[in-house]
């Protein structure tokens, strides 16, 4: 019976069997799930590859995430990484601890959202193995690699005085739906379920990365903890001020303003310190052709301490830290 079917009673080889024929077939693995190693093909010779890990309690909570959409920002969050080198994402490596407790069925549904986000995403990529463990809470954890195709990576360091700060995605809205989650007024989640699936489900852009490597990005990176406190790692990086125009903020701030309202907040600190949106943070040489994907907010100017300015005040880097939360 359906009840019966949890991790524990069926063991780690039927649950990985279950789990594994769901998932998709890329193009780059020659050797996929199955073996103690994958392989995978990469054209250039080198590849890009990073992690990141999603704790229960920390990270997610089980409450309004479903396996589902787990499984989909996992994708999200790790191929953003990868877009951010330049990189086109190729395969990931997923390894998850769970109850033993857990239905098989939630699993099921997390390689369903592996699957989606992939498919959304990055397509042509795919999941070619990881690992199953049991553990007192949900633990998941990625491995992204990716394909240069011959374009040199892009760094968080090569910005230069002179070049153009742009940015391709959404803003504050992840922020925004984190809020309205865990807000008391019990409609409010419901009245704004765009900016909830943005939280739940991140849409990074991520083929502009590789368009910006081509258009000749001197840097760039994820924007996962917030604009301000990611913006001042370029900064730090790149030994430069980073100068953000307050004005080019405004559309963003536009479409977060009725669920500010509701909420009784301001939408300037969700653009500015929320995290999560996986938004792609570049800068150009002035001059060339920004990828219409990219928004210009700002400029990058000689280095005064390594800052970052809100037109001419200085914009404390705040915003999401993974170990004080």
């Amino acid at each position: 019976m359906e009840q019966n079917n949890t991790l524990a009673n069926l063991g780690e080889s039927e649950s990985l069997r279950r789990t594994i024929g769901k998932l998709i077939q890329g193009d780059y693995a020659i050797v996929g799930p199955g073996d103690d190693s994958a392989v995978v093909k990469s054209a250039d010779g080198r590849f890009v590859v990073t992690t990141d890990t999603m704790i229960e309690g920390h990270d997610f909570k089980l409450e309004w995430s479903s396996g589902f959409d787990l499984g989909f920002k996992a994708i999200a969050s790790n191929v953003a990484d990868v877009a951010a080198m330049g990189a086109k994402p190729t395969a990931l490596v997923v390894a998850i601890a769970l109850p033993g407790d857990t239905q098989i069925s939630w699993l099921e549904d997390f390689a369903d959202g592996l699957n989606a986000g992939l498919t959304q995403l990055a397509p042509g990529a795919s999941v070619v193995g990881g690992d199953l463990a049991r553990a007192e809470q949900v633990f998941i954890s990625v491995t992204a690699h990716g394909d240069l195709e011959g374009l040199e990576p892009v760094l968080r360091s090569g910005a230069k005085p002179g070049d153009i700060l742009a940015v391709a995605g959404t803003l504050g809205k992840a922020a925004a739906g984190l809020d309205l989650l865990q807000s008391d007024i019990l409609d409010a989640k419901h009245a704004f379920d765009d900016l909830v699936s943005i939280q739940l489900r991140p849409m990074p852009p991520i083929p502009a990365g590789v368009l910006a490597n081509k258009a000749g990005a001197t840097a760039m990176l994820d924007v996962s903890d917030g604009l301000a406190k990611d913006a001042s790692r370029i900064a730090k990086a790149s030994a430069v001020t980073i100068q953000i125009d307050k004005s080019a903020l405004l559309g963003f701030e536009a479409v977060l303003e009725l669920a500010a309202l509701r909420l009784e907040v301001t939408p300037t600190n969700w653009v500015l310190s929320g995290g999560e949106d996986h938004a792609l943070l570049a800068t150009f040489p002035e001059g060339v052709e920004i990828p219409r994907e990219f928004k210009p907010i700002g400029r990058v100017l000689e280095s005064t301490g390594d800052l970052v300015l809100l037109d001419d005040v200085e914009l404390q880097a705040n915003g999401w830290d993974s170990i004080r939360g």
